[in-house]
């Protein structure tokens, strides 16, 4: 056998031995890692039961992010959550474990103790009351009774709970008037024929930056354990830097009636609303609305809704665009087991009514100038935790619309089709402050050209919630 081979089988022989070394220092590791996981789940276990719950959760937070999904890790994390004052992070916990196993009763229990010490008397009654399904032990059954007991007291004592809000925003809007590009358009002139006619300044896309202001309110009146009472208002605010005519205020209002508890509940009721642009007011609406929705879940609601609206413009050379509104559709949010994550959806249809007499060169028949209009859409959205205290959102839209009249100047049906993108964030430095930057971009494709539009809009707000 020559040198050559001898090395080679020597060599051979070598990476054999070091390769088994290797896996056997690989498997080692594991053991060690796998023994310390279990060491600080026995540790953290002995914590919890010895009244140390503090230290517990300190030994294991920082392992979260390898093992947020195994069942005993969290519920363990979850139980030195709550008892050491973190119900919030313990809701996140738990929701994992029910992920992993909904029927673990120890974790619903735990859960719907972590929804009561935040204060979410409702989550924690649908929890509790999910548990007393499960065939609890008498022990438990005590337990969750004497909870329910304190969330009736609790609630009995709150028959009215009110709520507001008031902001301030910056931003610039690149078509403050939802306006065309386009300066010359094709018209029919009776008479005439076709004939090119040129836009006036104020018909024309503008930008501008603005200020806005806006703040709102709600009183819910509870009657009893099952009616309730609402009423409420909004009012916006937008004032442009130098396009004075396209300031804007609109006020809306609300009341009606609640049906049923959260997980299950109908709510009707009666709107109203008047808007002014410029220094002029331009149109009242009124109508009557209506929402069931029901949880299918903790993480799962599904709501169905309509309403019916009546738009009257005040000028009387405005007056012929009067039409009625009518809209339904049906929705969808999804909580992601994080807790913080959610996901949305709605899909909806309607039609508007042109219910003018009036009578003009563009509507000899009266009405519209397009007629009525039959509409469908969608939106979809979600919401992400960034950190402890910023949430990023996404929402986004599609709508088409499609009208009935030959319109007179243009000799064509109208249709658009109109898409619509918001992004930002809600940055919540304290419980009731919130800084919102956010941009939103829609465009509507018309194929009468005056009613083609993009408009982009970047603004940043603060808002104050009031509890």
């Amino acid at each position: 056998m020559n040198l050559a081979k001898v090395a080679i089988l020597l060599f051979s022989g070598w990476l054999m031995v070091a390769g088994a070394s290797f896996a056997q220092q690989a498997v080692d590791a594991a053991s060690v890692t796998g023994a310390a996981f279990e060491k600080a789940l026995r540790d953290a276990d002995a914590l919890i039961k010895s009244g140390k719950p503090a230290e517990a959760y300190a030994l294991l937070e920082p392992l979260e992010f390898e093992h947020a999904g195994e069942e005993r890790f969290d519920y363990l994390l979850g139980v030195a959550a709550l008892d050491s004052g973190k119900p919030d992070k313990a809701t996140l916990a738990f929701e994992r474990v029910l992920t992993v196993n909904p029927n673990s009763a120890g974790a619903r229990m735990d859960l719907a103790r972590a929804y009561y010490q935040l204060g979410d008397m409702l989550r924690a009654q649908a929890e509790f009351e999910t548990v007393l399904h499960q065939n609890p032990t008498p022990a438990a059954r005590t337990t969750i009774e004497h909870y329910l007991q304190a969330i009736a007291a609790q609630e009995e004592g709150k028959t009215t709970r009110l709520t507001g809000y008031m902001e301030g925003a910056l931003g610039r809007d690149t078509n403050a008037n939802n306006a065309t590009a386009q300066s010359q358009v094709n018209v029919n002139i009776p008479g005439v024929g076709l004939a090119v006619a040129s836009l006036s300044p104020t018909s024309l896309k503008t930008a501008d930056n603005y200020y806005g202001l806006g703040l709102g309110g709600e009183a819910i009146h509870g009657l009893n354990p099952n009616w309730g009472l609402y009423a409420g208002a909004d009012l916006s605010q937008r004032t442009y830097f130098t396009q004075k005519s396209f300031d804007s205020l609109g006020v809306e209002g609300r009341a009606g009636a609640i049906y049923g508890a959260e997980a299950n509940r109908v709510r009707f009721g009666v709107l109203g609303g008047q808007y002014t642009l410029g220094s002029t007011r331009n149109r009242n609406t009124s109508g009557f609305d209506a929402d069931w929705a029901h949880a299918l879940s903790p993480s799962n609601q599904v709501n169905l809704f309509g309403q019916y609206l009546q738009y009257r413009f005040v000028d009387p050379a405005m007056q012929v665009n009067d039409f009625n509104q009518e809209v339904a559709g049906v929705g969808w949010a999804h909580v992601l087991a994080d807790g913080k994550s959610l996901l949305s959806g709605s899909l909806y249809a309607g039609a508007e009514q042109d219910v003018s007499s009036d009578i003009t060169p563009a509507t000899p028949t009266g009405g519209r100038a397009d007629g009525a209009k039959r509409l469908g859409g969608l939106r979809f959205g979600g919401q992400a935790a960034w950190g402890e205290k910023t949430v990023l959102f996404a929402n986004a839209g599609w709508q088409t619309g499609s009208y009935d009249k030959t319109n007179a100047l243009f000799l064509l049906r109208r249709s658009d089709q109109f898409d619509d993108l918001e992004l930002g964030a809600n940055c919540q430095w304290d419980t009731l402050w919130t800084v919102r930057p956010q941009l939103s971009y829609s465009r509507n494709h018309s194929n009468i050209p005056i009613y083609s539009y993009t408009r982009a809009d970047l603004s940043v707000t603060l808002r104050r919630d009031f509890n």
